[in-house]
Order: C-alpha cells, then sequence, then structure tokens
C-alpha cells in the first residue's frame, strides 16, 4: 500500500468532514446545546413526515376511531406543545389502533400514541408526560441530528472508498450507517425526558407523573414477562432506551427542579371517562382472541387455541407458539382464479420443489384444502421437526396457509427424563396442533354482530372491596390480580380506595 498517498487521501476526508460538518452546525434553543442537522432541515422534516404519516399508521394499526378521545389527546397536546421552542412546527397528535404500548414522534411535529399506552395510562398528568416525552424528541431535533451525522458517516465512507480505489470498502463502512440511523441513543432520550419534563411543568401538569408512569411501565412488563413464562425482553433494552429503572432514578432527581401540582381526582377521572368503552387488546380489524378462540370478524374466520399455546397478532400473519418448540403460523395468500390448494401449495407456494409426495386433499368444516408433510431440522440447530403445509380455499382468489412445526421426537436429558415425560409429550403437542387446522372455520353471522373484543370499562369501589373482588371482575385467562394491579398502578402492599374509579377488562 502506499502509506503517503493513503495519508494524503485520508487528510483530504477528515478536512471536508469537518467543513461539512461545522458549516451544519447550529445551537439548538431547546437544548442549549450545539448540534449537527445541516442534512435535514425543517422544511425536510415537514415534507419526510407528510410522506410517511401513512406508511406510520399502516404500520401500526391504523387510526383509532374514536372522535371524542382523539381530540381530548390532541388538546393535551397542543396545551404542551405551546411551550416548546420551536414555533415552525404544527404539531398533529394521532392515536394508533395497536395494543403495544407504545408512543413515537416524526420530526415534522406528528406525535402517534397506541390505545395500548393509553390503557396504561392512569390520568391526565401521566398521559402530558408521554406526550412532552414525544415533544422533545422533535424540538430537540434528534430525528434531523441522526439523520445527518448518518448521512455524513456515509458520504465519508464514499470518500475513503475512492480515495483508496476500492468500492468494496465504502460498501463495507455504509453498513454503520443503516445501524446508526435504527434508533435514539440513550442521551437522546433522556434529554426528551428533561424537556417534557420542563413543557409539563409549564403547561401545569404534574412533573411526578412521569416517574410514576415509568413504574406503570416496569410493572406492566413485568407482568407480561410473568404471565407468558419469558424472561423479561432484555434486547430491547441494551442499546436504544435508557433502562426504566435508570429513567425513574433520573426523571425522580429532575422533577424537583418544577413545582409539584397534586394530580387532582377530577383530572384522573376525567381522563378515565374519555378512555371507558375503548379496545383494549387486539381489535375486530385485527382479530382476538375470546375463550380460547381466535375471532376475525373482518375477514369472517374462526380457529380455537388450545391451552398452554401463546397467540402473537402481526400485521400480515398470526403466530401460535407452544411450550416445546411447536410453532403455527397462518397467513392469506393470492392464488389464481380455479386453482386447487393442492395445486397451489405444490407450484405456488413450494414453487415446484421435489418432497416426499403428492398433497393429501380433504375438506374442513366445508372448505377445499390440501396438505403434506415433511421432515427437517431446524435452522438454529439439530432437532429433528415436522413440518407440515396446509392450504385452504377461502374465495376465488384467495388461499389461507398453515405451516406448522413440531419437534419430530422430544429431547430429554436422561434416559429417565425420558420414561417419565415421553408419554404424553409428543402426542399432545402434535394435537394441539392438529386441533387448531382442523376447527378453522368461517364465522357465522350471528358471531360476527355479537362477538366482540375486549374494552375497558370502570368500576367504583365500594366499602369493603379488595384487589381480589375488583379483578375477579377482569375478563383474563390467569393472573387477574396481577393484571388489575399492573392495568391501574397499584403496587405491592397497595390496597383499594373507597369510592375511587379503576379500571378493569371485560
Amino acid at each position: 500500500m502506499d502509506y503517503t498517498r493513503f495519508c494524503k487521501n485520508f487528510l483530504i476526508v477528515v478536512l471536508s468532514c469537518s467543513a461539512l460538518f461545522a458549516s451544519g452546525c447550529s445551537v439548538n434553543p431547546a437544548t442549549g446545546r450545539q448540534q449537527f442537522t445541516g442534512l435535514m432541515s425543517a422544511e425536510d422534516e415537514k415534507k419526510i413526515t407528510e410522506k410517511q404519516h401513512k406508511e406510520m399508521l399502516a404500520q401500526n394499526g391504523g387510526r383509532y376511531d374514536h372522535k371524542d378521545l382523539a381530540a381530548y389527546v390532541n388538546d393535551i397536546g397542543q396545551r404542551l406543545a405551546q411551550n416548546s421552542e420551536r414555533k415552525d412546527v404544527s404539531y398533529r397528535f394521532t392515536i394508533v389502533d395497536s395494543s403495544m404500548v407504545n408512543a413515537f414522534a416524526m420530526p415534522g411535529g406528528y406525535i402517534y400514541v397506541s390505545r395500548g399506552l393509553l390503557a396504561l395510562v392512569n390520568d391526565e398528568d401521566e398521559l402530558a408526560g408521554v406526550l412532552g416525552h414525544e415533544i422533545g424528541h422533535v424540538t430537540a431535533r434528534h430525528s434531523a441530528e441522526r439523520h445527518s451525522e448518518g448521512m455524513l458517516i456515509g458520504f465519508g465512507a464514499d470518500i475513503v472508498g475512492a480515495a483508496l480505489g476500492n468500492a468494496s470498502v465504502a460498501k463495507l463502512l455504509n453498513v454503520g450507517t443503516g445501524v446508526y440511523m435504527k434508533s435514539y441513543t440513550r442521551e437522546q432520550e433522556s434529554e426528551a425526558d428533561r424537556l417534557g419534563l420542563r413543557y409539563m411543568s409549564l403547561a401545569g401538569y404534574d412533573p411526578t407523573a412521569m416517574p410514576r408512569f415509568f413504574k406503570r411501565m416496569e410493572q406492566f412488563d413485568q407482568t407480561r414477562a410473568k404471565d407468558e413464562g419469558v424472561d423479561l425482553p432484555t434486547f430491547a433494552l441494551l442499546l436504544d432506551h435508557p433502562l426504566t429503572p435508570d429513567r425513574i432514578a433520573a426523571t425522580s432527581v429532575e422533577m424537583r427542579k418544577y413545582p409539584k401540582v397534586p394530580t387532582k381526582q377530577e383530572d384522573a377521572d376525567r381522563y378515565l371517562s374519555k378512555i371507558r368503552g375503548m379496545t383494549y387488546g387486539d381489535s375486530a380489524v385485527q382479530g382476538f382472541v375470546r375463550n380460547h378462540t381466535f375471532y376475525h370478524p373482518e375477514l369472517g374466520f374462526a380457529f380455537s387455541i388450545p391451552d398452554e399455546f401463546h397467540v402473537s397478532n402481526w400485521p400480515s400473519q398470526i403466530v401460535v407458539e407452544g411450550k416445546h418448540k411447536d410453532v403455527f403460523v397462518m397467513d392469506m395468500a393470492d392464488k389464481r382464479a380455479g386453482q386447487s390448494p393442492a395445486d397451489f401449495l405444490v407450484h405456488e407456494w413450494l414453487k415446484g420443489e421435489i418432497v416426499f409426495g403428492p398433497p393429501e386433499t380433504m375438506t374442513i368444516n366445508g372448505l377445499s384444502a390440501a396438505t403434506l408433510e415433511m421432515v427437517g431440522k431446524y435452522v438454529s440447530g439439530t432437532t429433528p421437526v415436522t413440518v407440515r403445509l396446509v392450504a385452504i380455499e377461502w374465495g376465488p382468489r384467495d388461499v389461507v396457509r398453515f405451516l406448522i412445526v413440531y419437534p419430530t421426537r422430544p429431547e430429554f436429558q436422561s434416559v429417565e427424563d425420558a420414561k417419565r415425560l415421553a408419554s404424553n409429550y409428543h402426542q399432545k403437542s402434535v394435537d394441539g396442533l392438529k386441533h387448531m387446522t382442523y376447527s378453522f372455520r368461517r364465522m357465522s353471522e350471528s358471531e360476527k354482530r355479537n362477538v366482540r373484543p375486549f374494552a375497558i370499562q370502570l368500576v367504583v369501589a365500594k366499602a369493603g372491596d379488595t384487589v381480589s373482588s375488583l379483578a375477579r371482575q377482569m375478563r383474563v385467562d390467569k393472573m387477574p390480580d396481577e393484571w388489575f394491579r399492573a392495568l391501574n398502578g397499584i403496587g405491592p402492599g397497595e390496597g383499594i380506595v373507597s369510592g375511587r374509579r379503576y379500571k378493569i377488562v371485560q
């Protein structure tokens, strides 16, 4: 390598990037710090957000159709936004029809909050904390900062590649750009917390509500993990966001800078009145589980979910998982008019690949279907598995697909374990998956009219009521006391206050 040439060209890269960085730096009035946002102007932010608004709605379940609640959330958001440093932004607040506990902001002032998060909030002050945080991302121009710095990395990579006469170097270095753009940093999330507290206080809300809601999120995550029998999803906390205990500690210190304005009971009651009747969990448009049956009134189908199987309802597919690596995946696909399920399975789904034999034709609750079975191994290991494909004709050009995977035989640590457990393990797994498959059917018109998803309702505690007595009214399969506490922010050892309203799921 010509090191003299390399050093000379690298110096050009450094000077070019430094000049670009310096020209794009400015002091943000919200944060008081200098930041590089030169490659995304405020006008660019607005244009990008307007283009992506529909896509954001589509990816998050669409807009939740509740005009009164939407107006209420917007009113609180606008009250907070009046105190932000960016007067060039027109803020829009949208409720998305998602059960996920989530809120996010687009750089042009579009802020989204899920009904899953609204179900967890207990009063106006907590909601103000959530919206204030998202406004903080906008005023701090975190998206513009991430975009501009990420583009600079890519710009530098291209120059280095050209200087070295090696395009593959630029390609390799640009991998970092995508990773860098993925999400906000911990410091940016913390900065948004600090700005949110400022906007809350200026708007007359109680700043103590922010760490209070973080505690609620932590309690909710722990309850969900216990319910599903899994560890907390720490992978989501490693790099992108401050750990919730850290955020609780940091905001508990930061909030002391502002006057405490205790939450008024009438404000809490007003908030609860607004979310009464709000859908909880999956909606009719997305499909939902009731009494161990998955219903999809929008598409008109239903199938049974056996005990000990967990449902994950994604926009494009439904995934049902058992405890023993058994998986059931359902989605829908297009087929040619007049094409049989067997022909679709072989020529469209498997693309004509050779398998162990021809598909078996059958009928499932009056619907033409075809199935075949293969033997394989999990990609991540050597466990032998059976793979079954099922195609069910749903319409002239629509087909329902089931992909079913289950271990061919159980794995045990010892012969004694095998003797003790093998009697029912394999058959129970297979029976559960078969039950789901053969229970698939069209919903009746009566079911479409009468079967409804869960909703948030309110109860007023009477003298003598306890957590358990109120939790018994919850329509949940298990852990009613824990879910009641998580939903209402009642910590361990805390009891019920007579005369107060509480959320339940029915």
